[in-house]
């Protein structure tokens, strides 16, 4: 019982914590997988902003809603789907983070350029087709693209991360969005000529490859978490 309480804790928070940091404003969902089950916990359809651990429904890998109140968000088969065919994962986020967006739209690739970009040094996979994941059909092209990597940045969209667990799904999530901010503002400074970029070589990026791991993943959500706290919804 109470292992249940934290996660449904730790799935509203994850929800705020996209939202108060930036991530996501009135669209964007993060869930998690209820252990040893092809269930998962996911929130209702509104801005995650508003998530609450007393009012998230149950719903299962093909997209059925267990149990709950409300209407879930119709792109729940990212979630559903990811479930059902990874079942090493355990938390999925799902948010439009701007620098990601505009790094897909302007034809650039994901390049690892700090040491937190290291949680994606086995690459980030590329989802071309625009628009929602409102099918079963949609959900099942999209989990063939992400394979086995721990995030995708989906065109003129956003992103999706999956990992063993919400609390690492949603630190993915940051440390994506910082290191696409950031390679943004270096394009920015070398007047659009990526070969100004000092990216992490393969050898490099290898090096800090640890940047998901459970103390790295300890730090970060403490401190996303009091974030999420202490601003202001839209802050």
């Amino acid at each position: 019982m109470e292992a249940d309480k934290t996660l449904r804790r730790d799935v509203a928070l994850a929800n705020r914590i996209i939202e108060r940091c930036g991530l996501s404003n009135v669209f964007g969902h993060a869930s998690a997988r209820i252990p040893g089950t092809d269930t998962f916990l996911f929130p209702r359809r509104r801005s995650p902003g508003f998530a609450e651990e007393n009012h998230l429904l149950v719903i299962d890998t093909d997209g059925n809603v267990r149990t709950g109140v409300g209407t879930p968000n119709s792109e729940l088969w990212i979630h559903a789907r990811i479930y059902a065919s990874r079942p090493d994962i355990g938390g999925i986020v799902h948010a439009h983070p701007m620098a990601c967006i505009c790094l897909s739209q302007i034809g650039e690739p994901f390049r690892i350029v700090h040491n937190q970009g290291g949680a994606f040094a086995a690459g980030v996979a590329e989802y071309e087709p625009i628009g929602l994941i409102r099918t079963r059909e949609l959900g099942d092209q999209l989990v063939r693209c992400l394979g086995s990597a721990v995030g995708v940045i989906m065109r003129g969209h956003g992103i999706t991360t999956a990992t063993a667990d919400i609390r690492s799904a949603t630190v993915a999530a940051c440390f994506l969005e910082e290191g696409a901010r950031l390679q943004l503002q270096m394009l920015a400074a070398a007047g659009g000529d990526q070969g100004q970029i000092r990216a992490y070589t393969r050898e490099e990026a290898d090096r800090v490859s640890d940047q998901l791991s459970p103390a790295i993943v300890a730090r970060a959500w403490e401190y996303y978490a009091a974030v999420a706290e202490v601003r202001p919804l839209g802050g």
